[in-house]
């Protein structure tokens, strides 16, 4: 059986860590991603309701609705 030297051990201790970065990045991009998703989709449903609303003459319902709008793209910062 093979000893691997103290040079080789670093070198695959190095390309672990490396992967772990990427993989640690590679799970924080699909996260935002997600995140955008579900804040469209959210965003599109609200103003699908909002639409409806106006079509309605609905003031109540527009006022929470785009009271719910604002808190959103607070919350998101948009």
């Amino acid at each position: 059986m093979k000893e691997k030297s103290y040079a080789e051990l670093m070198k695959i201790a190095a390309m672990k860590r490396n992967q772990k970065k990427e993989n640690f990045v590679q799970d924080l991009y699909i996260e935002m991603l997600l995140s955008e998703i579900q804040l469209t989709v959210e965003k599109e449903k609200l103003l699908k309701k909002i639409d409806t609303a106006i079509d309605h003459r609905d003031k109540k319902s527009f006022l929470r609705l785009t009271g719910q709008l604002k808190e959103i793209n607070k919350r998101f910062g948009t």
